[in-house]
């Protein structure tokens, strides 16, 4: 079992110079405890997302850590010229000494790429000529396509990622037809919100095209979910924390779609308040004990081998994200080190 973070980096009610510096020492603090991988919500024009140009923070990342491996979950493709975003890829894994995780996506906010010129209806079509451009890039010394969005004749292409043939894909799951896809490529995946009822068919379905294809179960990628992780030493203190901080990130979640009139597509699933969220196990806030009979419920319910905590949100304090951090490496993730 490995242990990642998710974040999406919203309003914290702070300075936002003071934001990104608290952001940072906190990722320091990931780094030390040992945490596998870091990724970064790429959101536009909204309180949800204060890094909507995830490289830039993320090269600050590479140079305030060791060991963590680091990417944007996920970079919005159509909003990317290919060209500069192989550039730009191939900068951050060779900064990083190769900890870079290349997540991609089209993004689900037509509100937030229609600013961009971009047609949602056929949103789904760039990305996946987008993805193929640039992994044609990563992996050539010279870019021709011609496709309906990108069309490149003999670009010569001079920098090259540190990972060969490219950094690991990753990949926000929502549609089980995309599991065959994610099999083939070796893409790893993150779902959000999904329960464990839920994920295990998803699980189930990856292990059975991994395994039709021949490929060994030692090379098996990442399955994950992504859960907001409170932990304190009492439950108290961790629940008022946690629901707290929770009430402006929700309301981080749909300012932008209220604020354009278009319907929140998560309206259904996800609750006004953190008690809820916890008591439809997609949430968790308590103590270290409680945590690891939380993360146990979670994989043993769903068959996944990689749990990605989401620590800061909202209004949450570097004190308090800390804490959280210290008490889940050193009485939670011991506890998952040989499963």
């Amino acid at each position: 079992m490995r242990f990642g973070i998710f974040d999406h980096l919203d309003d914290g009610g702070v300075p936002l110079g003071q934001l990104f510096e608290e952001r940072l020492q906190l990722i320091e603090a990931y780094d030390r405890a040992g945490f596998y991988g870091y990724h970064l919500a790429e959101h536009h024009a909204t309180p949800l997302g204060y890094a909507p140009s995830p490289g830039v923070f993320l090269s600050a990342v590479a140079q305030r850590t060791q060991q963590l491996r680091f990417g944007p979950m996920v970079y919005l493709l159509p909003l990317y010229h290919p060209l500069r975003l192989i550039e730009e890829i191939c900068m951050l894994d060779q900064m990083s000494g190769g900890r870079f995780l290349f997540g991609v996506g089209r993004g689900i906010s037509p509100v937030e790429v229609g600013f961009f010129g971009v047609d949602f209806a056929h949103g789904m079509e760039q990305y996946e000529e987008a993805l193929a451009v640039i992994r044609l890039g990563l992996t050539h010394d010279e870019l021709t396509y011609r496709g309906d969005f990108y069309k490149f004749d003999a670009v010569p292409i001079v920098l090259k990622p540190m990972q060969l043939p490219h950094p690991p894909l990753w990949y926000g799951i929502s549609r089980p037809e995309t599991i065959p896809w994610a099999a083939e490529n070796d893409v790893n995946l993150v779902s959000f919100l999904r329960p464990v009822s839920a994920m295990r068919p998803l699980v189930e379905r990856f292990h059975g095209e991994w395994t039709a294809l021949g490929k060994p179960p030692e090379r098996l990628p990442c399955i994950g979910v992504t859960r907001h992780i409170v932990v304190a030493e009492t439950e108290k203190e961790a629940r008022n924390i946690a629901a707290r901080a929770y009430r402006p990130w929700r309301r981080n979640m749909e300012v932008l779609w209220e604020q354009r009139g278009v319907p929140f597509p998560l309206q259904g699933e996800l609750a006004e308040e953190f008690d809820v969220l916890q008591h439809h196990g997609v949430a968790f806030a308590g103590t270290p004990a409680g945590a690891r009979d939380y993360v146990a419920a979670q994989a043993d319910g769903s068959g996944i081998n990689y749990f990605v905590c989401d620590m800061a949100f909202g209004d949450i304090t570097l004190a308090e994200a800390k804490r959280s951090v210290e008490l889940f490496a050193q009485e939670v993730m011991p506890a998952f080190a040989q499963a």
